[in-house]
C-alpha cells in the first residue's frame, strides 16, 4: 500500500525544493515547488507502488521549472527591490554563496545534471529520462558541470564526487 501523500511531501519536499532552487534560483523555486506537488497530488493515486517516487517528483519539478523559465522569457524584467523574501526551506548554506553563484553560471544542461545528480541524488538513467537524452549524455553533462565548478570554485568540489 502506498504511503499517504502528506508523507511523500514530508519525505521529498526538501529535495525537490533544492532542485528547484538550483535550476531556477531562489525567487522562482517556491512557485515551481508548489506546482510540482499540486501536479503530483493529482497524479499520485495512479502512480504504481513500485515507482521511484523521488525520481518521479524530480521529473515533475523539472517540467515545472521549464514552464517557469518559458514564462520568464516572456515576462517583463523584475524590479530591483523584492517585497517578499524567499523562505529558508531547502536553502544551501549562505556561506557557500560563491559556490551557488558558480553553479548558476553553468550552462543549463550541466546545471540541471549537477542538480539532479548531486542535490537530488538521482541515477544517470533517471537524469537522462528527465533531460530527454542518453545516460552517457547525462553522465557527461554532470562530469562537465563538476569540471567547470572545480575551475570556478577550486577546492569546494571533492574529486571523488563524480561517482
Amino acid at each position: 500500500m502506498k504511503q499517504p501523500f502528506e508523507n511523500v511531501v514530508a519525505q521529498h519536499g526538501a529535495t525537490v525544493l533544492r532542485v528547484c532552487r538550483v535550476v531556477l534560483g531562489p525567487h522562482d523555486a517556491d512557485d515551481a515547488w508548489s506546482e510540482t506537488f499540486l501536479s503530483a497530488m493529482r497524479a499520485y493515486p495512479d502512480l504504481p507502488e513500485t515507482a521511484n517516487v523521488e525520481a518521479w517528483l524530480v521529473t515533475i519539478a523539472h517540467r515545472k521549472a521549464i514552464d517557469v523559465l518559458r514564462v520568464a522569457k516572456r515576462s517583463p524584467l523584475p524590479v530591483d527591490e523584492v517585497s517578499e523574501a524567499p523562505t529558508g526551506r531547502g536553502v544551501p548554506d549562505p556561506g557557500d554563496s560563491d559556490l551557488w553563484a558558480a553553479v548558476k553560471g553553468l550552462p543549463r544542461k550541466q546545471r540541471q545534471a549537477v542538480a539532479y545528480r548531486y542535490v537530488a541524488g538521482l541515477a544517470y538513467a533517471e537524469i537522462a529520462e528527465i533531460l530527454g537524452g542518453t545516460v552517457e549524455a547525462a553522465r557527461r553533462a554532470a562530469a562537465d558541470g563538476l569540471k567547470n565548478l572545480r575551475k570556478r570554485y577550486p577546492g569546494a568540489i571533492a574529486k571523488g564526487a563524480s561517482s
